[in-house]
């Protein structure tokens, strides 16, 4: 690995970092293509690193949005349980379902999700009485909904390889989630299946330890930072925008590579 090589690895991790953790979504959904710009093993050098750059970026997003009291505990320690418990189901899935059919459900979502979130703000009421804690049966509902919609979401996600986070994000904002709680839920809610995916990694991973902690910290730091931007200075609606934008990009990106 040469100095330049390392070099813009560090500068593009805490571009793409910075971004992640503003929407509370671990990096790995950006990590995996421009990690293979450098790695060639996908397998035993890309997603070892990129789970393990996911679970921390998610973790120090967190810890940003906790700074600001954005967290919403017990929801999100829920949806955690959920997603960790479901993500390994996909793994087994993928074995007997057709690829193709797994992608053409994935962009359909994400199109249809995308498609949402550029849509106007709804008056207050769900996703106000969601992040108010006096409104317990209607917050209680979004999460019933929430936990639902989490299952199938992580299952897919464990089918594509991709984290729960880049679902989960717009579809705690459509259940009634004010965009600020949903990113600081989902941080929490993506952290342990980033962790837990990693573990079967392990035995064969091939990771130059020099270049993984310089790549842990530069994530640590921009996922924190990103998630202190998004709680000072980012408003809801254009959170919600950011995030529609993202999908769209990354979308065609992955488009591009399956078709070419």
């Amino acid at each position: 690995m040469f100095m330049n090589d390392t070099t813009i690895l560090a500068i593009g991790l805490a571009v793409l970092s910075l971004a992640s953790g503003m929407l509370g979504l671990g990096v790995a959904f950006a990590a995996v293509p421009f990690l293979g710009l450098f790695l060639h093993d996908l397998v035993h050098e890309v997603m070892p690193l990129s789970l393990l750059l996911n679970g921390i970026t998610a973790l120090f997003s967190l810890f940003g949005f906790a700074e600001s009291g954005l967290v919403m505990w017990r929801p999100a320690i829920l949806l955690a349980i959920v997603t960790t418990i479901a993500a390994p189901l996909g793994g087994y899935l993928a074995q007997i379902i057709s690829p193709a059919w797994l992608w053409a459900f994935y962009f359909v979502a994400v199109a249809y999700l995308a498609y949402r979130m550029f849509l106007p703000e709804k008056p207050a009421g769900a996703a106000v009485a969601a992040a108010t804690p006096g409104s317990a049966p209607a917050a209680d509902a979004n999460l019933r909904l929430a936990l639902l919609l989490a299952v199938p979401i992580a299952v897919a996600a464990g089918m594509l390889g991709v984290g729960p986070g880049f679902l989960l994000l717009p579809t705690l904002i459509l259940v009634g989630y004010e965009s600020k709680h949903a990113a600081a839920m989902n941080a929490l809610a993506v952290t342990p299946p980033s962790f837990s995916a990693l573990l079967p990694h392990l035995a064969t991973a091939r990771m130059d330890l020099r270049l993984t902690v310089l790549l842990l910290a530069v994530g640590a730091i921009g996922s924190f930072l990103g998630a202190r931007v998004t709680s000072l200075y980012v408003p809801g609606r254009r959170l919600k925008q950011l995030f529609g934008l993202l999908i769209v990009v990354m979308t065609a990106y992955k488009l591009y590579l399956l078709v070419f």
